[in-house]
């Protein structure tokens, strides 16, 4: 029988070559290296202490090695893992990589938090390959239709607020990952546990000492050509306080978000638009459309 010292020094050793193996694909993955040789790496059994299996044997799996991808924007690998392995790649990581407690995986939070716009549309037409989406709605209801959406459920943040990955775009000012989220049937409407919508995650941002800027106003732009209802838990605070909300808005903004004048007409044509459009192939069906690219959110 081996002695505790004897076992202890094993298991030593194991961990460190472990780390090492790890700490190896990890740089292969930052530095672009080519997807055959990530896979075979990938592949490589290494030892890790497991409760119960003191000489367990595992592979990453492509989920791990995607969220690796996302990190270093290894973009052929991110395309490679997803189309290779579909929903594997998109499970939820083992608990090295993830420890929330929200069953979702958390991919498409990290893409949008590293702004990995490319690999962020790879998942986003993945998810709906996989889950499938409904129609696209044709009526103001479109906060119920898609609100069961790919882009609402998938994620985790490692926080407990239930922000929806279109919560975490407006928090970051990300307009491109936003409209892309949107595109693809995120509801604007959704609520997290304070019952806030995007817009107020966006509006408490740019109320701040006026942060925000140009993407901030990007972000706001965005949402409101997906938002023909326009509901949001901030709306009264909106009215009472003209004076502090119009210049940052915008007259004309001012206004329509508080329900005092309509929207004005670019807006609710491209809202119309918008409506038409199907998540399932969003943005290409965006770029055919036959209007200038300055009126196209992307």
């Amino acid at each position: 029988m081996a002695s505790p010292a004897i076992g202890s020094a094993a298991g030593s050793c194991f961990e460190q070559h472990r780390k090492s193996v790890s700490l190896l694909f990890y740089r292969a993955v930052r530095d672009l290296k080519p997807v055959w040789m990530l896979e075979d790496m990938r592949a490589m059994e290494t030892f890790c202490w497991e409760e119960g299996d003191a000489a367990g044997r595992r592979t990453y799996t492509p989920s791990e090695a995607l969220l690796y991808a996302i990190v270093h924007d290894h973009r052929a690998y991110a395309r490679y893992l997803l189309n290779r392995y579909a929903g594997e790649a998109l499970a939820r990581p083992g608990e090295r990589f993830c420890r929330c407690a929200s069953p979702a995986a958390p991919h498409l939070a990290m893409a949008i938090r590293y702004d990995r716009r490319y690999i962020l549309g790879l998942i986003l037409q993945e998810s709906h390959r996989i889950a499938g989406v409904p129609s696209p709605p044709t009526s103001s209801s479109s906060s119920t239709t898609s609100a069961s959406s790919c882009a609402d459920r998938a994620g985790c943040f490692h926080m407990e607020d239930g922000r929806t990955p279109l919560h975490l775009a407006c928090e970051l000012l990300r307009p491109e990952a936003a409209v892309m989220l949107l595109g693809s049937g995120a509801s604007p409407h959704a609520l997290d546990r304070d019952g806030c919508t995007p817009l107020d995650v966006l509006l408490e941002k740019l109320g701040h000492c006026g942060q925000g800027g140009a993407s901030g106003r990007q972000c706001l732009d965005h949402l409101l050509m997906f938002m023909p209802k326009v509901r949001f838990k901030m709306k009264g605070a909106l009215r009472r306080e003209p004076g502090r909300w119009a210049p940052v808005l915008g007259e004309e903004t001012y206004g329509y978000l508080t329900e005092r004048r309509p929207a004005p007409l670019i807006l609710a044509a491209m809202q119309t638009v918008l409506r038409q459009l199907n998540p399932e192939t969003f943005p290409d069906n965006l770029h055919e459309l036959p209007i200038p690219s300055s009126l196209k959110p992307l």
